[in-house]
């Protein structure tokens, strides 16, 4: 199977929204309106944002989504993918280990300190596609919400 991967700037806007229409698919959420183009472009242009695209055929079939934190206690900062989806006809190919592989070596490329990620427990086939990437350590957490 053939597909490129490609980090995304402003000018590919209408890829992100392709993403996100694809985490929608992916994730099962429900159908919620994706905010004005104006919004996202905001985003997209913040220097501590990415977006990265599998694409085969002309489509979006998989990528990501990460921040950037800045670190008090060291001047590398750490990059935190926030969603990682693929979809389920190209999964299990090698697609999500790519954008991870070229992700990582991106931030390498940018000086970070790390890359990382959080799978819920409940979602067992995640934790699963994780653990089989070449990983440094995994931690056993909680996270707490404060909605505001």
């Amino acid at each position: 199977m053939q597909y490129d991967i490609k980090l995304l700037s402003p000018p590919d806007i209408d890829r992100f929204i392709e993403l996100l229409h694809l985490f929608e698919e992916v994730f099962d959420l429900e159908k919620a309106p994706i905010p004005p183009k104006k919004h996202l472009l905001r985003v997209m242009e913040s220097p501590g944002f990415f977006s990265m695209v599998a694409i085969s055929d002309h489509k979006v079939i998989g990528g990501l989504t990460a921040y950037t934190f800045e670190q008090y206690h060291s001047t590398q900062p750490i990059a935190y993918i926030y969603d990682l989806a693929v979809l389920a006809s190209y999964q299990r190919k090698g697609v999500g280990k790519s954008l991870i592989k070229i992700f990582n070596d991106h931030c390498k490329s940018l000086g970070y300190q790390e890359v990382f990620v959080q799978a819920d427990k409940d979602e067992p086939d995640a934790v699963e596609f994780y653990r089989h990437t070449p990983i440094t350590e995994e931690e056993d957490v909680a996270h707490f919400y404060y909605r505001l």
